[in-house]
């Protein structure tokens, strides 16, 4: 994983979160919460486009977390590319779809990770590196 990550402004009354590992055929999420600063992964949406939409809203309806949260990837030099700006739309539609503040996190190395941990669904794993990632930001 890179360097730790920089405090987020994030409002005392925000406490659970569902993390997202957007991709453009599969989405892992998780969930977790600030008080124990972990996170659990939950599954994967296999969606593609506008498609996997009500089935995140069927997660949000079932968590009822207080914000969102999205890997957004990037070279290794921090440099975006494509699938940088597809996971930044991707926060703006939930955002947009759902009226909760979303905040993006650096996923650079969550699937790797995932990997080598040995998850069985990485995509799910990667979500809550993802969300354990932004915890630790959190003053």
């Amino acid at each position: 994983m890179p360097g730790m990550p920089e405090p987020m402004d994030v409002p005392a009354t925000c406490q659970t979160f569902l993390a997202f590992d957007y991709g453009l055929k599969r989405t892992g999420f998780a969930s977790g919460n600030r008080l124990t600063g972990t996170a659990t992964p939950r599954g994967t949406i296999a969606a593609e486009g506008d498609a996997r939409f009500p089935k995140i809203a069927e997660r949000i309806q079932e968590w009822a977390p207080d914000a969102l949260v999205v890997g957004v990837p990037f070279h290794p030099d921090g440099a975006a590319h494509e699938n940088t700006l597809r996971a930044q739309k991707f926060a703006r539609q939930l955002r947009g779809r759902y009226g909760l503040p979303v905040y993006e996190v650096d996923e650079r190395y969550s699937t790797t990770e995932a990997h080598s941990l040995g998850a069985k669904d990485a995509d799910a794993a990667s979500a809550a590196i993802i969300l354990e990632q932004f915890l630790r930001s959190l003053d």
